[in-house]
C-alpha cells in the first residue's frame, strides 16, 4: 500500500468539514490510509499574520458565508452555518488525540460527530460539555475524557501537532499532504482524485 494521506484541518472550518466528508472515502479508492490531525487555526494565523474568512474584509467576510453553504450544496454535503463562529476547538481537538492514543477508528467517529454536530446541528462545541456529550453518544466514559481535556500530555500532544503543521507549512484549513506534495482547500478534491489515479501530474 502507498504512503498514507495527512490531512491537518481544524473543526472550526468549513471547508475543513466539507473535506472531512469525502477525503476517506476518496483515499479508500486508491488503496490509500488518512491521518487526520485536528489543529488550532487560532494558533497557526496569530504564527502566519492571517485571519479567519469571516473576519477579514467585508467584502471577503460575506463571498466566504455564501461560498461555504455553496460548496456543501455542490458537494451535497448537509451544511447550517453556525450560530457561533468562529469559535475555540480545543476541547475537540484534545478530545479527538486522547481518543486516538486508544482507538483511532472510533476517535474518526468523533471527529465526523464533532464536525457535523457543528456545522448540521449547530451545537457549540467550544463548550466542554458538548463535546463531552458527542462523546458519551459513541459509549467513550465521560469522566474519563472530562479528565483527559485538562490533563498535560493531552494539552501537550495539541501543542505537537500544531507546531508540526507549522514546520511543514500548513496555513489554513483543510491542507492535505499526499506524496510530499501539498493541496489546500475542499475544492482541491478534484486534483486530489488526479493525482492519486495518475500517480503524480
Amino acid at each position: 500500500m502507498s504512503d498514507p494521506i495527512d490531512f491537518w484541518f481544524d473543526f472550526s472550518s468549513p471547508y475543513g468539514y466539507l473535506m472531512s466528508e469525502r477525503i476517506d472515502e476518496l483515499a479508500a479508492r486508491f488503496g490509500r490510509k488518512v491521518r487526520w490531525h485536528p489543529v488550532l487555526l487560532g494558533v497557526v494565523f496569530k504564527a502566519t499574520g492571517s485571519a479567519p474568512l469571516t473576519l477579514q474584509s467585508p467584502a471577503k467576510a460575506a463571498y466566504s458565508l455564501l461560498d461555504f453553504a455553496r460548496s456543501a450544496r455542490f458537494m451535497g454535503i448537509p451544511y447550517r452555518h453556525p450560530t457561533r463562529f468562529p469559535l475555540a476547538t480545543q476541547n475537540a481537538a484534545r478530545a479527538y488525540y486522547w481518543l486516538h492514543s486508544q482507538d483511532c477508528a472510533l476517535a474518526r467517529r468523533f471527529a465526523h460527530a464533532a464536525f457535523r454536530a457543528l456545522y448540521v446541528d449547530d451545537r457549540d462545541i467550544a463548550a466542554p460539555e458538548v463535546v463531552l456529550e458527542i462523546a458519551a453518544d459513541l459509549g467513550v466514559d465521560r469522566s474519563s475524557l472530562e479528565a483527559a481535556l485538562q490533563s498535560q500530555e493531552i494539552k501537550d500532544r495539541l501543542k505537537a501537532e500544531v507546531d508540526n503543521a507549522l514546520a511543514i507549512g500548513v496555513f489554513g484549513s483543510p491542507h492535505v499532504m499526499i506524496d510530499g506534495e501539498a493541496f489546500f482547500g475542499a475544492d482541491r478534491l478534484p486534483q486530489i482524485e488526479k493525482w492519486l489515479e495518475a500517480g503524480g501530474f
